[in-house]
Formats: structure tokens, C-alpha cells, sequence
């Protein structure tokens, strides 16, 4: 790799990088079609493209990368593409778990996994604890994922609690909603990213995301590179995030 797309660009502030950066990759499908290949080829490169976004985060001190790997909704899809996907998630997993362990990456998924192959979700659970201890950069796959059922999962769990007797109900707030979710160890996104041209949420993070900035760019996934990324970062540095606030300093 070049040296100088390896550090920071000179244009970017280090001390304004969003400390999370989620991703939504889409288009892997699309982009395969474009260049007369089979859906499945457009995953494979997909896969490539979110190893070199991840080294990338890691290069230039995004402190965590989440992605949305498989949603909730996407079991809807031709059984032999979401067959495929399920076998790509383990060959990931088994090629690349060594070399991430040795960068310094913490892996971790999110979702409910309990529906995947028992043999993916080994290894899943292997990587999850061979990496615990990394502190390079944070990676968080979103599997099986979607924000309501997220959502619900924590207020049943939280029902379950006041109905015991073991909470009152006047204890539960937005810290208590928070700690029951997926990502309870996880810092709410500060920019979220879609690759495609599509403009929606896509039921991703639907609660972290209260204050995230968000970047939409018609770039396929398979081909947002690190150029792609820097203009997305330019342009996350250029937004005022108010948290609802406003600006007390205003020019004369």
C-alpha cells in the first residue's frame, strides 16, 4: 500500500475523526450486475472492500467501525444468495481471524445469532473471545441484526424484570434501555455512512442513532475505497453537531 494513504490526510483534523463510524454496505448487488457478474460476486468483493475500510479506521484513529452485515429482513432474499452469505461469513472468519488478531482488532457481533448455522456461530463466539482483549480498533458486525426487534428484545427484558418484582418501574429511563441493548458497550455512532444512493435507515441502530451524522454517497459498496472515505470524513468535519443545542458564538 501506499505510504501516504496509509496516514491521515493532510485536510482532516485528527481531533474532529468521528470516535464511531457505522456503515451501511449497499449496492454489493447492483455493482455485480453493472460488470455482468452474479450477485455473489458483488458480496465477494464487498467482503475485500470492508477489510480495507477497516485497516483503513485502523490507520487513521477511528476508534470503532460497526457493519451492517445481515439484517433481520434480508432472510427474505433467494435462499441461495443468503446461503452463500452465511458460508462467505465463516470463510471470513477462518481466513482473516489470525491477521486481525494480530493488528490489534476486537471483534464483536451484533444481533440475534441464534438462528445461524451452529458452525458459524462458533465461530463467531471463537473470534468474539480471541479478541476480546484488542485494542487497536473496535469491529462490530451487525448479523441478524434489526432496531426494532433490538428495541423489543430490551423492553420485554425489562417487563420481565418489573414484573419479578426486581425493578420498579419508575427506575426505567433512557441509561436503563440503553444497557439492555446490543450495544450496550458499544459509543453511539458519531457518523453513519450509505454507500448506493439510498437514503434510508434501513432499520440499523434505530435507537443509537438519536444524534449520528449521516453521509450519503451514490458510490457502490464495492467500490468505496479510501478516497470515498476521506471525501465522506471532509464532510462529517464540515457539520455543526448541536446535540439539540445551539451555537452561543455567533459572528457579528
Amino acid at each position: 500500500m501506499n505510504k501516504l494513504l496509509s496516514q491521515l490526510p493532510a485536510d482532516l483534523a485528527p481531533e474532529k475523526l468521528p470516535e464511531h463510524v457505522a456503515i451501511i454496505m449497499d449496492g454489493n448487488g447492483r455493482w455485480a450486475t453493472q460488470q455482468g457478474l452474479p450477485r455473489i460476486a458483488g458480496h465477494r468483493q464487498g467482503a475485500k472492500t470492508l477489510k480495507e475500510l477497516l485497516r483503513c479506521c485502523k490507520d487513521w484513529g477511528v476508534k470503532v467501525l460497526t457493519a451492517y452485515a445481515f439484517s433481520t429482513e434480508n432472510w427474505r432474499r433467494p435462499t441461495e444468495e443468503v446461503d452463500f452469505l452465511m458460508l462467505l461469513f465463516e470463510k471470513l472468519i477462518h481466513r482473516e481471524l489470525a491477521q486481525m488478531h494480530r493488528e490489534g482488532v476486537k471483534i464483536s457481533f451484533i444481533g440475534d445469532l441464534s438462528p445461524l448455522p451452529k458452525s458459524l456461530q462458533q465461530k463467531m463466539q471463537h473470534s468474539m473471545l480471541e479478541t476480546a482483549n484488542n485494542q487497536a480498533i473496535e469491529f462490530n458486525v451487525a448479523v441478524n441484526y434489526g432496531g426494532r426487534q433490538e428495541i423489543t428484545q430490551a423492553c420485554r427484558h425489562i417487563a420481565e424484570l418489573v414484573q419479578r418484582g426486581e425493578l420498579n418501574p419508575e427506575l426505567i429511563n433512557e441509561n436503563l434501555i440503553t444497557q439492555n441493548l446490543y450495544t450496550t458497550s458499544i459509543p453511539e455512532p458519531d457518523l453513519l455512512i450509505r454507500t448506493s444512493g439510498e437514503m434510508r435507515l434501513s432499520n440499523f441502530l434505530l435507537w443509537q442513532m438519536a444524534y449520528t451524522e449521516i453521509y450519503f454517497t451514490d458510490t457502490f459498496w464495492p467500490e468505496f475505497d479510501r478516497s470515498a472515505f476521506h471525501q465522506a470524513l471532509l464532510h462529517y468535519q464540515k457539520r455543526n453537531r448541536r446535540f439539540g443545542s445551539i451555537n452561543l458564538t455567533l459572528s457579528a
